[in-house]
């Protein structure tokens, strides 16, 4: 035997497979009546628990949808009560007296003269009906 080569060895049994044919069509199963209980039983508490489960899941995602809904709404209701009362302060300074007599006097309008003015008073709406009348008007030329 030469130095330089190595003579292998195989140590243990060769893996073999024989197939073997077996035949089951004569095997019945016998139902077992108390296996098929147990298995109902457990068939209905397993949809129980997941009926329980699934409530709990909806309930709780509902809350969480309903929170976020509240959370809109207040923002838009902040908003809204903000809006409301910029509106609101608009509104006043357009109708602020001095305001609007500047305004007039830019445009060539003047003070008017005693009798030229006419309330009309809301308090007599009794809801009758109420008859047009002409009234004389006196106008002055702003010239």
């Amino acid at each position: 035997m030469p130095a330089g080569r190595r003579q292998s060895f195989w140590v243990g049994t060769p893996e073999i497979y024989f197939s073997k044919q077996i035949d089951n069509s004569r095997l019945v199963k016998v139902e077992d009546p108390r296996r098929s209980r147990e298995m109902r039983q457990f068939g209905i508490a397993l949809s129980c628990l997941f009926l329980l489960v699934m409530t709990y899941a909806w309930q709780h995602f509902k809350a969480i949808e309903y929170g976020y809904k509240i959370e809109s709404m207040k923002i838009e209701s902040d908003s809204m009560t903000e809006m409301n009362r910029a509106l609101r302060l608009e509104d006043a300074s357009l109708r602020d007296p001095e305001r609007i007599d500047v305004m007039a006097r830019k445009l060539g309008l003047q003070s008017p003269q005693a009798g030229q003015v006419m309330s009309l008073d809301a308090s007599s709406d009794s809801g009758a009906p109420v008859m047009a009348s002409i009234s004389p008007i006196s106008v002055i030329s702003a010239r």
